[in-house]
């Protein structure tokens, strides 16, 4: 009987040891939570996409188009975009390299010597982008045209190739350097071959 009157007098815990396990996972959201906040307010999370969003360039509407002669800032006091049919959506932004591109034709005796223009339907950042990596662009269109047989540069066809390979060769290398190409053509502004 003794043994029952002491069983009757300790009461009996129920849920100890959910208690502990409760009181333990409250513990770690809250450290989590901290964790969290902490780098999202840092920018290492969360912030930080709408940070790299901003610097990244932005298509440009035909509306907002520069065109020669306007004044920076102000629509001219008139309709500038011209009526019709056809063309892009986006603005195209021309941008010629100044100097021109002399290299050799692959496997053969003559060699090609090009002026370029390129244009991009994003802002003025891809240009600046251009402008800051002019070497590094420059040295990857010498490779281009290096890599470019006799038979392509006399015909339209071979031209056009051309000009969408030197597309991806600057591309390329603005993805490099910038994270981002943007150059939507090449245009020659002079073709010699000799």
């Amino acid at each position: 009987m003794s043994d029952n009157k002491e069983a009757a007098a300790k009461p009996k815990k129920k849920g100890g040891a959910m208690k502990w396990v409760l009181i333990g996972m409250g513990g770690l959201i809250l450290a989590g939570g901290g964790i969290g906040g902490g780098l999202y307010a840092t920018g290492m999370i969360g912030g930080s996409h709408e940070k790299a969003e901003s610097d990244r360039p932005r298509l440009v509407p035909r509306s907002e188009q520069k065109r020669p002669g306007e004044p920076e800032g102000g629509d001219g006091g008139g309709e500038t975009t011209p009526e019709g049919e056809g063309g892009s959506e986006f603005a195209s932004n021309y941008y010629t390299l100044e100097k021109e591109f002399t290299s050799n034709l692959a496997d053969s005796v003559h060699f090609i010597q090009v002026g370029i223009a390129v244009s991009t339907p994003y802002d003025d950042k891809v240009i600046n982008n251009l402008k800051t990596h002019e070497i590094a662009v420059r040295s990857a269109v010498l490779m281009a045209l290096s890599e470019t047989s006799e038979d392509q540069v006399f015909t339209a066809q071979g031209k056009q190739q051309l000009e969408k390979r030197l597309v991806k060769a600057i591309n390329d290398t603005l993805k490099q350097k910038e994270g981002f190409g943007g150059i939507g053509n090449v245009y020659f502004t002079n073709f010699v071959v000799q």
